[in-house]
């Protein structure tokens, strides 16, 4: 790596965490760890106390989409680079085409998470999108349809965010159907080695 000016230099994606694993032994992010939760956490929160708190209903859909709006920036361009490595974003050629770019950093090691921040990461990503989907369910059933561009502006962000990082991990290029497929046939593959072999 060259020296450069610290002022100007921008290191490239996953050099940055290399100068910063020889500086310390134990890698912590907890500012990024507790960003990627808040605002989604928040969000969620102000959508399940708006109603009981607060009886304008503009003011808390205005304060959820915000919220909403900084945890998919937050997550997608800070707390998935800094905890587990992976980033992903939308690219348009000279000739107008766009293209998605997944995106994770080579792993020393096979490990590209870093401990509970990586555990925290994806299940702050996974946890949270359930939310939404029940919310939407809840508001289709009470018929409290005021609420429904809320919910679906929720559920979209979030699982954008999931889909980008599920694609990162499993290498960008790959059919996120064929893989669940080759998972359950190996399960139950296995399943059914075990069974056999123990009767």
């Amino acid at each position: 790596m060259q020296k450069q000016d610290s002022q100007y230099y921008s290191p490239l994606f996953g050099e940055e965490e290399d100068n910063f694993k020889q500086s310390q032994p134990t890698v912590r992010r907890p500012v990024a760890s507790f960003f990627h939760l808040f605002f989604r956490t928040s969000a969620i929160v102000v959508y399940l106390l708006c109603d009981i708190f607060s009886g304008r209903f503009i003011a808390c859909m205005v304060t959820i989409i915000l919220l909403l709006s900084c945890d998919f920036w937050t997550v997608k361009n800070v707390s998935g680079r800094l905890l587990v490595g992976l980033r992903w974003w939308n690219q348009v050629d000279e000739d107008g085409k766009s293209r998605w770019m997944f995106e994770s950093r080579k792993a020393d090691g096979g490990n590209t998470g870093f401990g509970a921040e990586s555990q925290l990461f994806w299940l702050g990503l996974i946890v949270c999108p359930l939310f939404w989907v029940v919310f939407l369910f809840s508001t289709l059933f009470s018929l409290n349809l005021k609420w429904l561009a809320v919910v679906i502006m929720g559920l979209v962000l979030q699982w954008a965010n999931l889909y980008g990082y599920v694609k990162c991990k499993l290498g960008g290029k790959s059919n996120l159907r064929s893989i669940a497929t080759s998972y359950i046939g190996t399960q139950l593959f296995n399943r059914a080695m075990k069974e056999g072999s123990g009767s």
